[in-house]
């Protein structure tokens, strides 16, 4: 065997033991069940019609908790509990992730009964409104893993913008694991971390923004899109450059993040080993998309540094930029 691969697949096996994580694991949503409008996923279940408050409403879980405003299904102040599981990433404490997912449904609003649907650890939530406008929202009551998405759809099939605001202990950063690998190919089926070969289970390493916490330095979080399309905000982030042509997380500011989703799209959260695998684009998918994994741990994982180092934490925390921009096509 040549020095040249000999090297090559001593760096992929040391890409695979850049961070100890667990796999995905049920004991993760263990006594997980949420609580929304007086129904429970627990022992009953549910799935029917509730009528819509007139203001916002709690879901609560045992690992994660939640409001949604009725009108527009926008997300506020989603948080993990702290509540104890072999995959607790706050250390006990309640950690605020995001004060705001926001979508911008031009002038149309929801105002149909709210249909809902409680099994064990998992909701479904969804409410329409006038010109074919409709929000589902998936979520699970776990301590990580692939635990929240919203779709939203539109009569005219146009995009809709949604904000995310993170709280105020929250931050993204560009990730400094990846980094270090930029543009290696990594996952069970490569054979040479310079060549690939590209397939399934053999991913070229690209620049990645996770989230994390100042007061919980072992949560690691992603935002997960699905036919979207992140808008740049060109007064945030570091310049970070490479000549790999590869995606860059510049225009990212630290603490908001700007996206237009097809209609039938998706924008969902990943928490642990999900937010830090080394894993091919999401499919195409505007019907019934599901967030999963069937990889079965034959990606690589690379981890996340903790603390996060100032330096790849991205600022400024908000910019007005992108707010106003055109929407991009359906």
């Amino acid at each position: 065997m040549s020095t040249l691969r000999t090297k090559s697949l001593a760096a992929l096996a040391a890409a695979f033991a850049a961070e100890p994580a667990q796999a995905a694991s049920s004991k993760f949503c263990d006594g997980g069940s949420y609580t929304v409008l007086g129904k429970t996923g627990t022992k009953d279940r549910f799935r029917g019609t509730v009528p819509a408050p007139a203001g916002r409403f709690v879901v609560q879980g045992r690992y994660t908790q939640f409001t949604i405003d009725p009108a527009t299904f926008a997300i506020y102040d989603y948080a993990f509990t702290g509540a104890p599981n072999p995959g607790d990433m706050t250390g006990g404490r309640f950690t605020p992730v995001y004060a705001g997912k926001v979508p911008d449904h031009r002038g149309l609003s929801l105002t149909s009964a709210i249909s809902l649907e409680l099994r064990d650890d998992s909701l479904t939530i969804t409410r329409t409104g006038a010109s074919g406008l409709s929000v589902k929202i998936q979520a699970k009551d776990c301590a990580q893993g692939g635990v929240f998405q919203m779709e939203p759809s539109r009569g005219d099939g146009t995009r809709t913008r949604i904000v995310h605001t993170l709280a105020g202990s929250a931050f993204y950063y560009d990730n400094p694991r990846f980094r270090a690998q930029l543009g290696n190919w990594l996952g069970s089926g490569c054979t040479d971390v310079q060549t690939g070969p590209a397939g399934q289970f053999c991913v070229r390493v690209s620049p990645r923004v996770n989230i994390a916490s100042g007061t919980a330095p072992a949560l690691v979080l992603r935002d997960s899109a699905q036919v979207a399309t992140r808008i740049p905000q060109a007064s945030c982030g570091p310049d970070f450059t490479n000549t790999l042509g590869l995606s860059e997380t510049k225009d990212h500011c630290g603490a908001t993040s700007i996206w237009d989703v097809a209609s039938g799209g998706r924008m969902g959260m990943v928490t642990g080993e999900d937010a830090t695998e080394v894993a091919n684009p999401p499919t195409t998918c505007t019907e019934d998309c599901q967030a999963q994994n069937q990889v079965k741990g034959r990606l690589a994982t690379l981890g996340f540094p903790a603390p996060v180092p100032p330096s790849s934490r991205l600022t400024p925390r908000t910019s007005p930029d992108g707010l106003t921009a055109p929407l991009t096509a359906p």
